[in-house]
């Protein structure tokens, strides 16, 4: 998930200057690589679990907000730890202590297997049936607009979007909305999207207003405390392409993740959209990414999104209309949640 244009511009990396200033150490001092590049620590158990857990309680967002004691945790998994144990020991301990942080953007990758939490959709009711949707409502009378598969069902333009990892031309939206501009209203679905970049979200969503707005708030981590945090800086959307003006409805569910969920967090902001369907999966972190002395990856939330009333998006955003499929509509083709919509719109 992409969040650097998140950034306000002095925590905005800055590479021109990074690379004169150290091409000119360079030039006067030959230990400049010495004194930039640390050596790795010795690569045990031991020191691989240390690092992980420090670097965690220094970086992470949101142990407050879940009531994590992580000192706690340490005390519960560092004595498992030995330097004599096997790599799927120590990352079985590894991973148990991580899962404790109940975070979707929590991994733990090495070679032989990676580490996640899923507890945010798994236990809930699935709300998509993507053969479903193919065979009764796309079927072969559809479009595939770039990363959309998209047509229109009873007079009603519809949308599906299945991964904001799909790049988003500017272009392709305009076309949509102007060949919808005359309907009930457009439906997008982006339940079962486990996220991608926030920059899609804003080429996508900035077609639904016709001003800049502010949609939420974002804290960076600032310092190792577990409350170190930046001020809240306000999330932009800026009104782009052509506007739809019409009524929008987002069907969701718990699988929308990432920046799925922070695209119905944003348009839960608009006043010509609604939300049908479960909660989204939350995500509302951008991930930190680091490797540790063994080789393995890992990463973890280390700033916070809220929306404009200061609420944390990391457990979900909520539905306008609260629906979920039933097993009655599916024997008969039918989409309760898409169904609903539908209706809602005509």
């Amino acid at each position: 998930m992409i969040f650097t244009q998140l950034l306000p511009p002095r925590f905005q990396p800055q590479p021109l200057k990074t690379a004169f200033w150290c091409f000119a150490l360079l030039v006067t001092l030959p230990a400049c690589e010495r004194l930039l590049i640390e050596p790795d620590p010795a690569s045990t158990p031991v020191t691989n679990f240390d690092l992980l857990w420090k670097t965690v309680d220094e970086k992470y967002s949101y142990f407050s907000y879940k009531n994590i004691d992580w000192n706690a945790t340490y005390a519960k998994y560092r004595p498992l730890v030995r330097n004599d144990m096997r790599s799927e020991e120590l990352f079985d301990i590894m991973a148990d202590m991580l899962y404790e942080l109940r975070d979707g953007h929590v991994n733990l990758i090495s070679s032989f297997d990676v580490s996640r939490n899923w507890e945010w959709y798994l236990g809930y009711p699935p709300n998509y049936n993507p053969v479903l949707i193919e065979r009764t409502y796309l079927n072969r009378a559809y479009e595939i607009a770039q990363p959309f598969r998209t047509r229109v069902i009873d007079s009603v333009g519809y949308i599906r979007y299945g991964s904001f990892q799909s790049g988003i031309a500017g272009s392709t939206v305009d076309r949509l909305v102007r060949n919808y501009a005359g309907l009930k209203g457009i439906i997008i679905d982006i339940r079962d999207n486990g996220g991608g970049s926030i920059a899609n979200v804003d080429v996508l969503a900035g077609r639904f207003t016709n001003a800049t707005v502010t949609v939420g708030y974002t804290r960076y981590k600032r310092g190792p405390g577990h409350d170190d945090f930046s001020q809240p800086y306000a999330r932009k959307l800026k009104a782009a392409g052509r506007h739809y003006p019409g009524r929008v409805v987002v069907l969701t569910n718990r699988s929308a993740f990432s920046a799925a969920n922070d695209f119905a967090s944003v348009m839960a902001e608009l006043p010509n959209v609604t939300l049908i369907g479960d909660q989204t999966g939350g995500g509302g972190g951008a991930p930190f990414s680091s490797e540790l002395p063994n080789g393995w990856r890992f990463r973890f939330s280390t700033n916070q999104l809220l929306n404009t009333r200061m609420e944390q998006i990391e457990d979900g955003v909520p539905p306008d209309i609260k629906v979920d499929m039933r097993k009655a509509d599916e024997d008969l083709g039918r989409d309760t949640i898409l169904e609903t919509a539908l209706a809602f719109l005509r």
